[in-house]
Order: C-alpha cells, then structure tokens, then sequence
C-alpha cells in the first residue's frame, strides 16, 4: 500500500502511460496509432436500430475516444468535485468573491498566449504572420490532467492552490471549446441539447435529495434519507451523470465535462480535507464516498490518458513550435499572474487563505502545460504538413513547464500542505 500510495500520489501511472507513449510513437508509430485509433464499435447501439441512418447518440468508438471522451469524464468529475466544495462549502477556499480571482487569471492565461503569438508572429513578417496566425489559440489552452499532477507535487494536496487550478482550468478548458466551436467549426452546435442534461440535473435532485430530506425534516427523522441512501447509494446520480454525457456530446460540446453539472446535485459533506484525502472516508456522504470508489479506477483511466495522448513523433521544429511554446510558458504565467493581481488587489476580490500573488505566478507556469489539449487545437487550426506538426512539437514540449513551475516553486520556498488546514480550524 506505501509503493501504491507513492505511485498515486504523484501520478506515476499517468508519467508512465506518456512516457510509453512517447517512445513507441517514435520507434514504431505505425503500430501506436493503431492500437489508439482502433474501432471498438462503428455505430451505437442505438444507431444500428436505424439503420443505414446511424440516428442519435451515435459515434464511431474508437480507444481514443473511449479513452478522452468517456472514461475522462470521471477524473473531470473528481476534479469539479474539489471546485464544487471549494466554492460552494462554508468553509471553501474559494467561497464567495475569492472564486472570481481565478475566473479573472484564467482571461489573463487565454489574453496572453494570444498576444505573445500573434505579436512575435506578427513582427517576423506577413509572410510568417498569414502562415500561422490560424494557431493563434494553440497556447490558450490547459491540460488540466497534468497540470492538477504538477500542482498537487508543488502545493500538496490540502493547498487552496490546487482548487485555485483546478477552478482555472476546468474554466479555460471550458472557454477553448467555445472558441474551437466558434473558430475552428467542424459541425454545428446544438445547445439545446443541454437542457437533456438539466433536465437530469433536476430530476435526480428532486427526487433523491431534495424529496428525502424535505419529507424528513417535516416529521423530524431521517428515516426516508437513510433509506435512499443504502438502498440507491450514488447509482441514481450515475445514471442522471450519462443522460447528461449524452446531452453535452449531442450539443457539441466535449462530453468529457458532461458529469459536472450532477455534482452540485449530489449530498456532500460540509468540510472538505482534500482529493482523495483519507480522513474523508469517515464522512457519511455521497460525494465523498463516490469520490474513493473512483481512486483506483482514476489512477488507471490516468494511464491510459497519457498513453493515448502523449504519443508525439518527433518531427521538424520550426517557426510555429517557438510561438506555441513562447505563448504558452511567457504569455499565459504573465497573463495569469497581472489578471490574478487585478482581481486579487485592484478589484478587491481576494485570494484565499495561505495562498500568495507568488503561487499565481506559479500556476501561471503550471498552467503553461498546454499538451493534449494543445495538440486537439493544432489538429483543428492547420491542415496536415510541416506547420502542423511543428505547433504539436511545441504543444509537446510544453511539458517543460512542469520543471519551470517547480524550479520557480523552489525559488520563492513554497511550503506544501497536505491536508485541507484552513477547512478544520474554520468551525
């Protein structure tokens, strides 16, 4: 169990599955990719019922889309669960105002990138400009699966960096699906699909949450909760949780983030100690209960992650691999940390407790960790060739921020926190 919980702790199964990853793409990348395009089912099942007309809810399933689109949507989960209780809770980090700060630093971390490439684009010529100047969104983005890796190894577990972050990269990751939906189109998007996973959203709060606890506190016992809750334990929540993948994924929208919305649904605690913390498992609630029936499964669904995406062949770097890189690891820590001041000092909505404007500038960093959504944006933004392959390069090599983040970490003598402190002491 020590070897096991060093192993989670730092994410070893996720470095492992890249590194892999990495190297087979290199030495024999024919062989990789057809292990990660490889088609687990052509159509749905409900789309063979129509026919020739594949009809709804129908993709092709391939082990990459198995692998992002699907089984990521419960990391995305846990990762929302910790912004859920950081802002929502009474003693959350981020409660209140404080939550705007991170909001305001992650319009800095897309503002930045953006001009530092377009500026040095634009100062190297028309010719440069008009050939890469399509990429332009290339460095807004934010792997938040490595990123939460190498802030949870600078800041510990328990830091309000970490929900800092997280909060900060579930909303850039948010902010580059609109802009891939409205710049980079490829199909249209039907957002009325989203009030499938409202509807869900509702339903399951009423009936399983809401209902129980309203009937109880009438008759003053806790009968009709506690049979619920042994009785249909998080299951009624998983289903609401697939109704609500199927709406984002038939609104264009990344499915991976279509469990989000049904975690303010579920009962949770009032105190939260930190991911996968283990003084959590004697809170008698749902969603932290979930939370550590997820562990295990998380740290492998993490493997296949990095396996299925790190897998980079090494090809000519050129022009476009220094303004993806220069825009991510100079103009988004830049960006986020002026943004992260504004609204920190200047617009008066704080920061939280045992954080300093130092950790935004090494989230800024941390957040310079573009990778796989980098390399989505790259797939989308240039036609196959040379300028396509050199912006991946640079989404690749972007994995430097994590040494950059921890060196400047080391600098300004970041002390980590591996327990939620500030949550215990506040009642």
């Amino acid at each position: 169990m020590r070897v096991w919980n060093f192993i989670s702790q730092y994410s070893l199964l996720l470095i492992g599955g890249a590194f892999i990853a990495l190297i087979w793409a290199n030495i024999d990348p024919n062989s990789y990719h057809q292990i990660v395009d490889f088609v687990l089912l052509k159509e749905s099942l409900v789309g063979k019922l129509y026919g020739d007309d594949p009809g709804l809810f129908s993709r092709k399933l391939t082990f990459h889309y198995l692998v992002n689109d699907i089984l990521m949507a419960f990391f995305f989960a846990v990762a929302g669960k910790e912004v859920w209780e950081a802002v929502a809770l009474k003693n959350g980090s981020l409660r209140g105002k404080k939550a705007i700060t991170p909001l305001f630093a992650t319009a800095g971390g897309m503002i930045g990138p953006v001009i530092t490439y377009l500026g040095i684009a634009w100062l190297l010529g028309s010719e440069t400009y008009s050939a890469v100047a399509n990429g332009w969104a290339i460095p807004t983005a934010t792997d938040i699966a490595f990123s939460y890796l190498i802030g949870r190894v600078i800041f510990g577990a328990g830091h309000p960096a970490v929900r800092f972050l997280l909060l900060l990269a579930i909303a850039d990751d948010a902010a580059g699906l609109i802009i891939i939906a409205v710049f980079y189109p490829t199909g249209e998007l039907a957002p009325e699909w989203l009030l499938l996973s409202l509807l869900a959203v509702i339903l399951v709060y009423i009936l399983f949450n809401w209902l129980p606890n309203h009937l109880d506190k009438k008759e003053g016992s806790t009968a009709r909760t506690k049979f619920v809750y042994q009785t249909f334990s998080y299951w009624p929540y998983l289903v609401a949780g697939i109704i609500s993948w199927l709406g984002f994924q038939e609104a264009g929208l990344h499915p991976a983030l279509g469990l989000l919305p049904i975690i303010p649904a579920i009962p949770h605690a009032e105190t939260t100690l930190g991911m996968f913390a283990d003084g959590e498992k004697k809170f008698p609630d749902l969603l932290n209960r979930a939370e550590h029936d997820l562990k295990f499964p998380i740290e492998f669904i993490l493997f296949l992650f990095g396996f299925a995406n790190a897998g980079v062949e090494f090809s000519s770097i050129g022009t476009p691999t220094y303004l993806v890189l220069l825009g991510l690891l100079v103009g988004k820590p830049i960006g986020i940390f002026i943004f992260g001041w504004l609204g920190a000092n200047v617009f008066k909505f704080g920061i939280p407790d045992s954080m300093t404007l130092s950790d935004i500038l090494i989230i800024g960093f941390v957040a310079g960790i573009g990778f796989t959504v980098s390399l989505f944006v790259a797939a989308v933004a240039f036609a196959p060739g040379e300028v396509q392959d050199a912006a991946k390069m640079g989404a690749l090599i972007s994995l430097a921020g994590a040494p950059i983040a921890i060196g400047v970490s080391r600098f300004f003598k970041v002390k980590k926190i591996d327990h939620f402190q500030t949550d215990l002491h506040s009642h």
